[in-house]
Parts: structure tokens; C-alpha cells; sequence
């Protein structure tokens, strides 16, 4: 089984959905924010400027789903999202803070690593793909380590290209961990 995963990763792969999303120019790393509000603030300014979209809306949006419920996964990870009417095509950035911040996560400890991601407002089966790729990336401790460690957002940017596409039948052909 795990020639067939070594095969697969050496022919022409498919690129994930958070892969497909991600430029290098949406990386940014070590960045200085006090606290959760200020992070959602710069999010939603990346975002808005990727998707040419309202810097206030983008943030509106946002911070209403935080209202609903945090979007920390754990593990020091958080998955900002919201679906967006005035959003055209989704967009998504990878920021690390330089220093953990409260996000009211499930397991109470500070979150460094973000994935900010909006969608149109039809667009639920995207959204859900996004979101269960990215909870897959995020669930994966020596994954999150290399996201930690990564000092170059080109790094960071490849290590998110690589995650596989599909979660069934590589994830099941890879070698155990």
C-alpha cells in the first residue's frame, strides 16, 4: 500500500483546497497582535484586499461568526471563516502570530496559527471542503510543528501546496505514522 502513496506523490498531484486558495502573499508570519480583535481586524483587511471586498464587511462578517462559537480548533490552531453574499470566489490567508493570544479555544490555551478563509454565500459545498481540509491539516501534530517552525512564508506555503487532496484514498494508502 504505500508504494501506491509514494507513486501518487511522485506523479502529478492534485492540489488540496486550501493549496488551490493560498499564495505566498497570503502568508504572513510572526505577526504582532495583543489580541483576538486586532487579529480578526488584520484577517479581514488580507482578506478584503485579496477579494477586493469592504475591509468592514469582511470583519463584520467574521466577527459575527465568532459570536456564534470560536472557530479554535485546539492545539494553538483557529479557522476564522465566514460565507459573504459580496464575496465572488473564496479567498483564504495563513497567519502565525508571533506570540499565542486567547481565542477561546476548547482546550484554553493560546493560538498562534490561523487560517482566515471566506466564501460566497451559495458556495456550502466549498466552504465545507475548505473546512474539512483544513481541519485534517490542523489535526496532524508533526503537520502543525512544520507550521510552527517554518521561517520563510514561501515554507509555509509549500508545506500547505503538499497536504493531499484527497482525504480517502491517500489517506488510507499512506504509511501509518
Amino acid at each position: 500500500m504505500t508504494v501506491c502513496w509514494v507513486l501518487a506523490k511522485i506523479g502529478e498531484r492534485a492540489m488540496n483546497p486550501v493549496g488551490e486558495l493560498l499564495t505566498v502573499e497570503d502568508v504572513v508570519l510572526d505577526l504582532d497582535v495583543p489580541d483576538k480583535e486586532a487579529l480578526l481586524g488584520r484577517v479581514a483587511a488580507m482578506l478584503a484586499r485579496q477579494g477586493r471586498l469592504v475591509e468592514a464587511e469582511v470583519l463584520e462578517s467574521l466577527s459575527a461568526r465568532e459570536e456564534l462559537g470560536s472557530t479554535a480548533l485546539g492545539h494553538g490552531v483557529a479557522i476564522p471563516h465566514a460565507r459573504m453574499p459580496q464575496c465572488g470566489a473564496a479567498g483564504g490567508v495563513f497567519v502565525r502570530t508571533r506570540f499565542g493570544i486567547a481565542f477561546d479555544a476548547p482546550d484554553g490555551k493560546p493560538v498562534s496559527v490561523f487560517l482566515g478563509l471566506i466564501v460566497p454565500k451559495q458556495a456550502n459545498e466549498r466552504h465545507l471542503k475548505l473546512l474539512a481540509t483544513a481541519a485534517a491539516m490542523f489535526s496532524d501534530r508533526a503537520f502543525r510543528e512544520k507550521l510552527r517552525s517554518a521561517s520563510d512564508p514561501v515554507v509555509v506555503s509549500e508545506l500547505l501546496d503538499a497536504w493531499p487532496d484527497s482525504l480517502g484514498a491517500q489517506a488510507h494508502d499512506r504509511p501509518a505514522e
